[in-house]
């Protein structure tokens, strides 16, 4: 049974290391948490909250409060505690991805496909990018509707530009532009998402939780590292699929049932999610830190003002 001074909020794996990081992700993306109903999530919730408030109900197991832990990362709000739109969490991206990214990879040969999947593509990319962001920094919907339009400008102009481009390219070259596509959307949709980020600088905090400002150095170092992750994550996929459904499609019996061709790319798909996006999540730590000598001077001369040399490192939420 667990007493009521169990920590429900220390890392059940070390952060500090990215197979720790890899075993945390691999438990809040799930995607058996997403069928889960919203009324099985708010007891999750109200187990996380009692057991932080030092009141746990009797009977209840430590595996019950691992496991109410990691209903509450998957559907919850770091910042906020509200709970995410099921579109928009990191458990649904195997399902959701695995679904949009077979569609892209089996119709990029006309023009039309090409765009209805890409706006579906980013669609997509833009709710979970607003879902995922750091919610100290508030966006208006008029800065969302930018993001998404440019973004979503940006997926169509590459993936039509190359589209047309790689025409007279060898067939593997032309199935590889599905990739290039969501790679630069990647590089536009996320800092645009999160331009308030960027303008107004992210809220960092020494290694105790206390708020020390907000520096746009840390900002731009998180979405940085949150658009490797996001082409990280795609990239195998959207890479190595297309070879081997170049290869597969020479034999017979593949162009027998050229109609299961969507299909069998989708859950192909799936298969490299279920480890991809696990892992491209833990490429760096969640809780990113940053050296109190590289922010801004006037930040760094308040931090050194009050705290002297005792604070080195500031701590802040990437996003993910």
């Amino acid at each position: 049974m667990a007493s009521s001074s169990f920590d429900i909020d220390a890392p059940r794996w070390d952060q500090t290391t990215f197979m720790g990081r890899v075993k945390h992700f691999f438990n809040i993306t799930d995607c058996r948490t997403a069928l889960l109903p919203d009324s099985r999530l708010d007891e999750a919730k109200a187990l996380v909250e009692s057991c932080r408030a030092g009141s746990v109900p009797p009977g209840t197991t430590e595996e019950q409060l691992h496991y109410a832990k990691k209903l509450y990362d998957s559907a919850f709000h770091p910042d906020t505690g509200d709970r995410m739109n099921i579109i928009g969490r990191m458990s649904f991206q195997v399902p959701g991805g695995m679904a949009i990214t077979g569609c892209m990879l089996q119709f990029y040969r006309t023009v039309p496909a090409v765009v209805f999947w890409q706006w579906v593509n980013q669609s997509f990319n833009a709710l979970v990018n607003y879902t995922n962001r750091n919610a100290a920094s508030p966006i208006t919907p008029k800065q969302i509707g930018v993001a998404y339009i440019t973004a979503t400008s940006t997926a169509l102009a590459t993936a039509v530009g190359l589209n047309l481009y790689t025409k007279k390219a060898p067939p593997l070259v032309a199935r590889w532009v599905p990739f290039a596509a969501v790679a630069a959307a990647n590089c536009v949709n996320i800092p645009m998402m999160r331009q308030q980020e960027i303008l107004n600088g992210i809220a960092v905090t020494d290694e105790n939780g206390n708020k020390l400002g907000h520096s746009k150095k840390a900002a731009v170092k998180g979405i940085t590292q949150v658009v490797i992750s996001r082409i990280t994550m795609a990239a195998p996929g959207m890479i190595i699929l297309p070879i081997i459904m170049q290869r597969l499609e020479k034999y017979k019996f593949m162009q027998r049932i050229t109609f299961l061709h969507g299909p069998i790319q989708v859950m192909m798909v799936g298969v490299f999610l279920i480890f991809m996006v696990p892992t491209a999540c833990s490429l760096f730590p969640q809780r990113c830190s940053m050296s109190v000598s590289k922010l801004e001077p006037e930040l760094r001369d308040s931090i050194m003002s009050q705290y002297g040399s005792s604070v080195q490192q500031v701590y802040f939420n990437k996003g993910l």
